[in-house]
C-alpha cells in the first residue's frame, strides 16, 4: 500500500476505529514516530521511505485537524489512542530527540494557522507553545549543522507563524475564552524567555547564520510590539526584558559569561536597521532599576555599577570605531526622556567601568551640543533640562582634573552661549541648571565663578545641591556587592565642588567612636576654650547699640522721623542740588521707605492731605532706585505703592497707569506700578491680599482702636516677586471649577445628593437683640466705583496709544540697520515680553476684582477680551524674533500668550457668571467667535506637539490649561445662545 491509498482512505467515511487506526500507525512508523504500545495496530506497514515528509505530512495534518481529529477524539480517548493523533501534530516527549519530531512541528503550525481554527487546533496550538518553544523550533531548522537557503526560509516561516499565533485565536474566538497560554501577553512573554535561552544556548560558538536567524527573530518581536519603551504596567502586555532580564543578570554572573556577552555583541551589530537597535537599547535601557534621583549613598551608587556592568556586559564596551552602533547609542541616550539615574548608570557604562576617555570625549561633545541649543533651552521641560545636566556633569566628574578637555569646554563658545541663554531663561529651576553648570565647569577647570544664590529650598536649589554633593566620587568606584548590604548614609552639607581625584588624594582618618556615658573622673573633663584668638564680630543687636550710642555720632545729623506727607514727599524726592551728602540723602532715602507705608495708611480718610500729595508721592515712589542697598528695600516700597493706590485711589492709579507707559523706568520699577495696581484694587474690592509690613495698631488712631483680639487676621504667606501670578493662578482655577460646579447642577443625582447632604431641617431660630450701627463718618470709595474710570480705562486706552506710537516709530525705522532701527519690544521695555506679561496678568486681576461694577458688562469685559485677542494673535513687535532664530519666524513667547489666555479666560467667566454671556454673545459675536478660533488654534498646536519661544520649565502646562479653559467657556456660551448670534460671516 502507497501512501497515497492512506490518505485518499483517510479522506473516506471510516466506520471501524480498527482500521482507522491501522492507517495511522503505518506513516508514523515509517518516519519512526510510532509509539511502541501502537505497534500492534500497524497490520498493513509501509515500506520504509515511502513518506516525504514536507510532501505527505501535511496532508495528515489537514484530515486530522477537519475531519478525524474533531469526529473520532472522543472515541480514540475511550481507547487511549488520542496521542496517536498528537504525534501527527505535537509529537510526545519522547521524540524530542529525533529531528524529524521538529520538522513535523514546523509543518504544524504552518498548516493549523492556513486552516480555520476550531477548538480542536486551538487545543493543538496550546500544546505546541507547551512543549516546542522558539528554541526548540530553532534547534530543529538548524539541527546536524543543517544550514543553506531553504533552511534560512522555513525559519522565516516559522517565526512568521510563531508571530502570528496570538492574533489569530484572538480573531477566531472573538476575544472572548482566550485560552490563557495563548494570551497577547503571556504568549509573547514566554516567546522572548525561550529566545534568551536560545542566545544562551548558542554562546558557545555561535556560528554567523545561527546569529543571523536570532536577529531575524528579534527584529519580529521588535516589531510586534515586545520591545517597549518603558516596562508595561499590566502583564497583559509583553516585554522581552522584563520577562528575561532575571534570566540574563544571572547568565552574567557566571564564570563562562565572555561568550554570552560576546554573542549578544555580535546579534546587537548584526541588524540592518538602526530604528530596530535603537529600539531594543530603548527598550533594555527602560527596564533597568534608576531611580530619577542624585541619592549618593554608597548603597545606591553600587546599584548604578551594577546596573552599568549589566549593559556592558549585554551591549559590550562602547567604541568609537563602530559608528553605526555609536549612533544609535548616542541617539536613544540624547533623544529619549530620561532621568538623573539613567544619566549616571549611561556614563558609567560608557566609560567601561574603567575610563574609557576617548568614549567619554565623543559623549561630552553630543552632550554640549544639545545642552547648548536655544531650542532645548527654551521648549524643554524641567526633567529634561536636569537630565541633560546630570549627564553633562557627570561625565565631566569622570575627566581628571589636568585634562585639556575640560579647559577646551570653558573657553568653548556654545557652552558659554548656552549658559548665557540659561541665565536669561524665565524659570528659576531651569536657570539654576545652566547656572550650576557653568559653576562646576569653571572649578573643574581652575577658575573661581560663584552666582551666590544657592541657599533656600526653592527655584530648583536643593536639587543643585544634591548635584555638589553627588560630584564628590564617581560611580564606577562603588562595589557592586553593596547594592544589597549597604544602608543609605545621611546626607552632608556640601561648601564647595571638588573633582573625585582630589578627594582621592585627601586622606580621610576615621575618627574614634567614643561611646557616650557617666564617669567620675573629673580629671578627664575637658575645659571650654576660645576656637580662635581673634575676638568674635559683633551681633546685630550690639552693633544698634553702637549706632544709637551719643558720644560716637557727635556732629552727624539726625533725620526727623515725618509727620506730614508733605516731609515725606520731600525724603522721597529731595530737591535738586549741586552739593548732595550722598550719606544725608540715604539716611532720608531710608526713613522715608521705613515710615511710607504706615503714615499714608494713617493719612486715609483724614480730611484732604492724603489728595493734595498723592501725586507727589507717586511719583517719589516709582522713581525710587535702591541705590544704597538698603535691607527690605523693594518689599517697603512696594508697601508703601499698595497703600497709596488703595488709600487715594482716583489720584494715585491714574498717576502711576501714566507714568508707567513712559520708557524711563525699569523692569523692576515697572513690575512695582503693576503690582500696587493690583494689590490696591484687590484691597478696595475686600479681597484677600498679602499683609501688610506694618501692624494695624501703628496705623490706627487712639479713637479708633479696638482691643487686638478684633484685630487679628489671617495671614498668608506670600513673596512679592511672584504675588501677581499666584493670585491670577487661583482665579484661572477658580474659572475653571466653576465649569464644573455648573456642570454639576444639570445632573438630576448630583443634584439630590448636594441636598441631602447640605439642607438641614427647620429649627427654632433664635432672634438677636436689635444693635445700633454707627455710621463711618467718611465713607471710603470701593472698587466697584472706581475701576472703569481710573483703573482699567485708562489703563486699556493708554496701553492702546501707547501700542500705536511704538508701532509708528517702528515702521519710520524700519528701513535702517543695526542700532538705528528702533525696537518696541527691547529689555526693560513695555512690549517686553516679562514686563508684556506682567501688564497682561495684573489686567485680568483688575478685571476679576470689578465684575461687580455697573459697567462691566458693557465695557469692561468686552474691551479686556479684545485686548487678549489682540496680543494673542498679533505681533506686539515688527521685530518679534530672537537673534538665534531664522528671519521672518513670527513666534508669540510662551508667557505672553498664556497671560492672554489667562485674560480671556477671566473675562468670559465673568461675562457667563454676570447675565450668562447674553451680553457679550449677542453684542460682540465676532470677538467671541475669534477667541474660540484663537483658543482652539493655541491648543491643537500643543496637542500636536507644537512648541512655543520660552515654553519650558513651568509654563508648558499653565498654557495648555489656560487654552482649554478658554475653549470651554466659548462652547459654553456659544451653546446656550447660538440660535440668538447673528451671522457676521
Amino acid at each position: 500500500m502507497q501512501v497515497e491509498e492512506v490518505i485518499s482512505q483517510l479522506q473516506t467515511e471510516l466506520s471501524d476505529l480498527n482500521a482507522l487506526l491501522g492507517l495511522l500507525c503505518a506513516p508514523l512508523d515509517c518516519i519512526g514516530l510510532l509509539p511502541p504500545q501502537f505497534t500492534r495496530y500497524n497490520v498493513d506497514p509501509l515500506p520504509p521511505g515511502a513518506v516525504n515528509i514536507s510532501r505527505h505530512i501535511p496532508a495528515f495534518q489537514r484530515e486530522i485537524l477537519r475531519h478525524i481529529g474533531p469526529t473520532w477524539e472522543s472515541a480514540l480517548i475511550e481507547e487511549d489512542a488520542a496521542s496517536l493523533l498528537a504525534q501527527y501534530l505535537c509529537p510526545d516527549v519522547f521524540s524530542f530527540a529525533s529531528p524529524v519530531a521538529g520538522d513535523v512541528t514546523l509543518l504544524a503550525y504552518a498548516t493549523i494557522l492556513s486552516l480555520p481554527l476550531t477548538d480542536y487546533s486551538i487545543r493543538v496550538l496550546v500544546r505546541l507553545s507547551e512543549r516546542y518553544p522558539i528554541d526548540r523550533l530553532h534547534t530543529a531548522v538548524f539541527s546536524h549543522g543543517k544550514h543553506d537557503a531553504k533552511r534560512t526560509l522555513l525559519w522565516e516561516d516559522c517565526v512568521r507563524n510563531i508571530a502570528a499565533v496570538p492574533a489569530k485565536v484572538a480573531n477566531s474566538l472573538q476575544g472572548k475564552g482566550v485560552p490563557h497560554q495563548l494570551e497577547h501577553g503571556v504568549y509573547f512573554n514566554g516567546v522572548c524567555k525561550r529566545c534568551e535561552c536560545a542566545i544562551s544556548s548558542l554562546s558557545p560558538s555561535p556560528r554567523e547564520h545561527e546569529v543571523s536567524s536570532i536577529t531575524y527573530l528579534l527584529t519580529k518581536l521588535v516589531n510586534v510590539g515586545t520591545f517597549p519603551p518603558a516596562p508595561p504596567p499590566t502583564r497583559s502586555q509583553p516585554s522581552f526584558f522584563q520577562a528575561s532580564l532575571s534570566q540574563i543578570r544571572t547568565r552574567l554572573t557566571l564564570e563562562n559569561h565572555a561568550s554570552y556577552s560576546s554573542t549578544w555583541s555580535k546579534i546587537l551589530l548584526g541588524f540592518s536597521s538602526s530604528l530596530t537597535v535603537q529600539s531594543i537599547l530603548t527598550s533594555l535601557f527602560g527596564s533597568l532599576y534608576a531611580e530619577s534621583d542624585a541619592d549618593c549613598s554608597p548603597r545606591h551608587r553600587a546599584m548604578v555599577k551594577r546596573e552599568a556592568l549589566l549593559l556592558l556586559g549585554l551591549v559590550g564596551p562602547v567604541a568609537a570605531d563602530d559608528p553605526e552602533l555609536w549612533e544609535s547609542i548616542v541617539t536613544v541616550i540624547l533623544s529619549r526622556e530620561w532621568g538623573e539615574g539613567h544619566a549616571r548608570i549611561f556614563v558609567c557604562w560608557i566609560s567601561g567601568c574603567q575610563n574609557n576617555l576617548q568614549a567619554l570625549e565623543l559623549l561630552l561633545d553630543s552632550v554640549v551640543d544639545i545642552w547648548s541649543s536655544p531650542d532645548h533651552i527654551k521648549h524643554s521641560l524641567l526633567n529634561r533640562h536636569r537630565y541633560l545636566t546630570t549627564l553633562l556633569l557627570v561625565t565631566l566628574s569622570y575627566f581628571p582634573p589636568s585634562s585639556p578637555k575640560l579647559m577646551s569646554l570653558a573657553l568653548s563658545s556654545s557652552f558659554i552661549s548656552g549658559v548665557g541663554k540659561y541665565v536669561g531663561h524665565l524659570d528659576n529651576s531651569v536657570r539654576r541648571c545652566g547656572m550650576l553648570a557653568a559653576e562646576v565647569v569653571a572649578h573643574m577647570s581652575g577658575k573661581k565663578l560663584d552666582f551666590k544664590d544657592w541657599e533656600g529650598d526653592e527655584g530648583g536649589k536643593v536639587w543643585a545641591r544634591q548635584m555638589r554633593q553627588l560630584l564628590l566620587a564617581r560611580d564606577k568606584d562603588a562595589d557592586p556587592d553593596d547594592a544589597h548590604e549597604v544602608s543609605p548614609t545621611e546626607d552632608i552639607n556640601v561648601q564647595e565642588i571638588s573633582t573625585p581625584a582630589v578627594q582621592r588624594a585627601q586622606t580621610n582618618k576615621p575618627a574614634p567612636s567614643v561611646e557616650a556615658g557617666y564617669d567620675s573622673d573629673d580629671s578627664l573633663s575637658g575645659y571650654v576654650s576660645q576656637a580662635s584668638s581673634r575676638s568674635s564680630s559683633p551681633t546685630p543687636s550690639e552693633l544698634a547699640e553702637i549706632e544709637k550710642d551719643p558720644t560716637l555720632g557727635v556732629g552727624v545729623k539726625k533725620v526727623p522721623r515725618p509727620v506730614y506727607l508733605a516731609q515725606l514727599g520731600a525724603l522721597l524726592r529731595p530737591a535738586g542740588s549741586l552739593k548732595v551728602d550722598e550719606s544725608q540723602q540715604a539716611d532720608e532715602m531710608e526713613m522715608g521707605i521705613n515710615c511710607a507705608e504706615e503714615l499714608i495708611r494713617k493719612k486715609r480718610g483724614y480730611g484732604s492731605e492724603l489728595e493734595e500729595n498723592a501725586v507727589n508721592l507717586a511719583y517719589g515712589l516709582v522713581g525710587l532706585q535702591n541705590n544704597y542697598d538698603m535691607e527690605g528695600f523693594s518689599a517697603k516700597r512696594q508697601g508703601a505703592l499698595n497703600a497709596l493706590v488703595a488709600c487715594a485711589p482716583s489720584i494715585a492709579a491714574s498717576c502711576i497707569i501714566e507714568e508707567f507707559f513712559k520708557n524711563q523706568y525699569s523692569t523692576d520699577q515697572r513690575f512695582a506700578m503693576l503690582n500696587a495696581l493690583a494689590l490696591g484694587a484687590r484691597e478696595l474690592a475686600s479681597l484677600s491680599v498679602p499683609p501688610s509690613s506694618v501692624p494695624q495698631s501703628r496705623i490706627a488712631f487712639p479713637s479708633k482702636t479696638l482691643p487686638g483680639r478684633v484685630h487679628q487676621k489671617y495671614l498668608e504667606d506670600g513673596n512679592q516677586v511672584d504675588v501677581i501670578p499666584r493670585i491670577l493662578g487661583d482665579i484661572s482655577r477658580e474659572a475653571l471649577d466653576r465649569d464644573a460646579e455648573t456642570n454639576a447642577d444639570k445632573v438630576p443625582e448630583l443634584v439630590r445628593e448636594r441636598r441631602l447632604r447640605v439642607h438641614k431641617p427647620s429649627t427654632v431660630t433664635e432672634v438677636e437683640r436689635h444693635r445700633v450701627l454707627h455710621t463711618p463718618l467718611q465713607k471710603n470709595a470701593t472698587f466697584n466705583e472706581v475701576a472703569a474710570q481710573y483703573f482699567l480705562g485708562p489703563l486699556i486706552n493708554r496701553f492702546w496709544l501707547f501700542f500705536r506710537d511704538e508701532q509708528t516709530r517702528e515702521e519710520r525705522t524700519a528701513y535702517r540697520d543695526g542700532r538705528q532701527r528702533y525696537h518696541g519690544a527691547g529689555t526693560g521695555l513695555v512690549l517686553n515680553p516679562i514686563v508684556l506679561s506682567h501688564l497682561l496678568s495684573t489686567l485680568a486681576i483688575l478685571v476679576h476684582a470689578s465684575k461687580n461694577a455697573p459697567e462691566w458688562l458693557a465695557v469692561i469685559g468686552p474691551d479686556a477680551l479684545e485686548l487678549a485677542v489682540t496680543l494673542g494673535t498679533k505681533p506686539t513687535s515688527s521685530m518679534e524674533t530672537d537673534d538665534d532664530e531664522r528671519p521672518g519666524s513670527k513666534s508669540k513667547e510662551a508667557s505672553v500668550l498664556c497671560a492672554a489666555l489667562e485674560l480671556a479666560l477671566v473675562a468670559l467667566d465673568g461675562c457667563l457668571e454676570l447675565d450668562g454671556g447674553h451680553a457679550l454673545g449677542l453684542d460682540h459675536t465676532a470677538l467671541l467667535l475669534g477667541a474660540g478660533e484663537w483658543a482652539n488654534a493655541v491648543f491643537s498646536s500643543l496637542e500636536k506637539g507644537g512648541r512655543v519661544e520660552g515654553g519650558g520649565g513651568a509654563q508648558e502646562v499653565k498654557l495648555k490649561r489656560a487654552a482649554a479653559g478658554v475653549l470651554l467657556k466659548v462652547d459654553s456660551l456659544t451653546s446656550r445662545w447660538r440660535r440668538s448670534m447673528i451671522d457676521t460671516a
